[in-house]
């Protein structure tokens, strides 16, 4: 097992993480039992294999398009053959990088499915919510998995927030493609969930709704 593989109770499905790359993204390995995803694969594709032990990858899901969250996922797509998954909006970005990386390294990557705000993505028996968080970048997204469709009805619901919400803050907006505006909007969805709702961020600690509504939806205006 990888040495810097971490497990995370109390949830509706079973997460573990990696802590990759020079920006220290959380890259998650999140399964029901019956099915497995990646999501934002940052780097060294070999260290999410081993984290894998085994397991078949069933989909490689991209919350966007900068480099530091799918390094790592056209070498993991061919590795594995599982389908990668991203924003309609955030595809051409991630087939054909271009300014709007982190690095000047991008790894392109196909997109083998496009999605948009209100599709579910289907992986094993979880059913997780396509919602549209532009701001970081125009395609951004996050993902949420309700107990209902998870291997643990007794844990939290789950969101993937990407780089849209943080534990204490948001992503950056001053990149192309970012927009303060819509960042204010997006977080207006996020503020609707419950506040049980675990939040797993693009980087840094993990968090919940409620703990952000006391601190990042009260400082960027909480539609309650």
């Amino acid at each position: 097992m990888a040495t810097n593989l971490y497990e995370v109770s109390g949830l509706c499905v079973d997460v573990k993480y990696l802590i990759m790359g020079f920006l220290a993204n959380n890259v998650y390995i999140i399964s029901d039992g019956e099915g497995t995803m990646v999501v934002d694969p940052s780097c060294n594709a070999d260290k999410i294999l081993a984290a894998l032990e085994g397991t078949k990858l069933d989909a490689i899901v991209l919350t966007h398009g900068h480099s530091d969250h799918v390094g790592a996922a056209a070498a993991l797509r061919e590795a594995t053959g599982a389908p990668v998954i991203a924003s309609a909006i955030e595809a051409p970005a991630i087939e054909n990088p271009a300014a709007n990386v982190v690095d000047d390294d991008p790894v392109p990557c196909p997109v083998d499915r496009a999605v948009a705000h209100g599709d579910v993505v289907e992986v094993g028996n979880m059913k997780w919510k396509v919602i549209a968080t532009p701001g970081h970048t125009n395609g951004s997204i996050c993902l949420l998995n309700i107990p209902q469709f998870g291997n643990h009805p007794e844990g939290l619901p789950v969101l993937v927030s990407g780089d849209t919400l943080f534990a204490g803050t948001i992503g950056r907006t001053d990149f192309e493609g970012g927009s303060m505006d819509e960042m204010r909007a997006s977080l207006k969805k996020l503020a609707a969930l419950p506040d049980d709702t675990a939040v797993l961020p693009g980087h840094n600690s993990l968090t919940t709704i409620g703990a952000e509504r006391r601190r990042v939806f009260a400082l960027f205006g909480d539609p309650e």
